[in-house]
């Protein structure tokens, strides 16, 4: 088994030789363990990726405890998990680019046409859900690859420099809180939101697509690029990934219990310094905030700080309980989903759009998100189980075996021979 076959979500084994280098297990289970929580993130969100109306979001939290689950998600996953799959992405770029380098070659070139694949299945993605995130890795992850030769503090310090909100404020400066790619700010009461959530109430699929394919990739350029950062954010992510990557930790981690508790003891220091720093900005401005001061714009980077360490928390107790009898084979069992993640990740989100979008069964704000946390976790562990079963009789997932094959222009073996070794399945 190949040590690049270790990427994010999605990029799964990078040589097409049988090189032998060994497969870091832990990260194919943070994958996974990743990817679960995007789906209770998306599932509560009913897929709309936009902002929620109050209509559809009183439709979301009925009672008392469709306001708790809803805010838990809010707290634990919502806005967190990106942040994780992009630091995953980043170890990816570094064992790919180090797999080539130890072939005696350079991979910039062919990592260059797997994000150009990415981005035709993220664009086909985006179709059903404009929240999709492949488009974005696609084109950020072009911006990572003059990385690779730059010394670490010179990495670690770009990465700083966003986290602590250097491309918000560019963007502000000229911007002053004004759209980049719309003709106005988009609020839970625009008419633009009331007609999109209309479609996504009584369209047919291919108007929901046309919405996504035009509409969906302008709002998500404004998400991502405008003053909230998220895009700018990704990047960063990136960059830290790389970091690690380049260091070993995950090759390592069972001897780094130093670094490991280190990580989430200042992880949580990070987190709560942040969160006293958002609140004592939005508090006094109250919940009509708005974004054009350069007060707020502090306070939306101290959240992006409290995601950074919440983050640092998840990646270090997960380490921690990874290592632990039963916390460890519990947490193993993430693995066949991390290696499925670009097959899992693309379909639950037709399955969730097909329960909630009136092209399919049309559930969107007639179910509460109790209900719809429910049905995440039925998701996840139907697809974890799916995963396992597919992967004792196949070596990969079917667009991870696309993705790898067109990657290198050569059809690779999809189904596992009778005698094949399926138990590090």
């Amino acid at each position: 088994m190949s040590y690049g076959n270790n990427n994010l979500i999605i990029l799964n084994t990078t040589t097409p030789t049988t090189a032998s280098f060994e497969r870091i297990g832990i990260i194919d289970a943070l994958r996974g363990f990743a990817l679960a929580g995007i789906v209770f993130t998306h599932m509560l969100e009913y897929f709309i990726a936009a902002p929620t109306p109050v209509a559809v979001t009183e439709a979301m939290n009925p009672s008392l405890i469709d306001q708790i689950v809803s805010g838990i998600t809010d707290f634990l996953f919502r806005g967190k998990f990106f942040a994780l799959f992009s630091f995953l992405f980043g170890i990816s770029f570094f064992i790919q680019m180090d797999n080539g380098t130890k072939r005696g070659g350079y991979f910039g070139w062919r990592f260059l046409w797997r994000l150009v694949l990415l981005f035709g299945i993220g664009f086909i993605h985006s179709m059903f859900y404009r929240g999709d995130i492949l488009t974005v890795y696609a084109l950020l992850g072009v911006f990572l690859i003059p990385f690779y030769k730059v010394k670490t503090n010179w990495v670690l310090a770009v990465a700083v420099l966003i986290f602590l909100g250097l491309g918000r404020y560019i963007v502000f400066y000229f911007t002053q809180g004004n759209p980049l790619f719309l003709a106005a700010e988009l609020n839970p009461d625009s008419p633009a939101v009331a007609a999109y959530i209309d479609t996504l109430k009584h369209g047919s699929f291919s108007e929901v697509a046309y919405s996504n394919g035009l509409q969906g990739n302008l709002w998500k350029a404004e998400f991502q690029f405008g003053v909230f950062n998220r895009g700018y954010l990704t990047f960063a992510f990136f960059l830290l990934g790389f970091v690690v990557g380049r260091i070993g930790f995950f090759k390592n981690f069972k001897t780094e219990k130093r670094f490991t508790k280190r990580l989430w003891l200042w992880g949580l220091l990070l987190m709560l310094g942040s969160f006293a720093g958002m609140a004592a900005i939005f508090v006094p401005l109250g919940q009509e905030v708005e974004f054009n001061t350069w007060l707020p714009m502090i306070g939306l980077t101290f959240y992006d700080l409290m995601n950074l360490g919440m983050t640092a928390i998840v990646v270090g107790v997960f380490v921690i309980l990874y290592q632990k009898k039963t916390a460890g084979s519990f947490l193993q069992k993430f693995i066949p989903y991390g290696k499925m993640a670009l097959t899992n990740y693309v379909f639950q989100s037709i399955v969730g759009t097909f329960i909630f979008f009136g092209w399919g069964l049309g559930y969107i704000a007639k179910i509460p998100s109790s209900v719809s946390f429910v049905i995440a976790i039925a998701t996840i562990v139907t697809q974890m189980w799916l995963s396992k079963i597919w992967l004792t009789h196949f070596k990969y997932g079917p667009l991870e075996w696309i993705w790898r094959s067109l990657t290198f222009f050569k059809q690779f073996p999809f189904k596992r021979s009778k005698s094949a070794d399926v138990a590090s399945v």
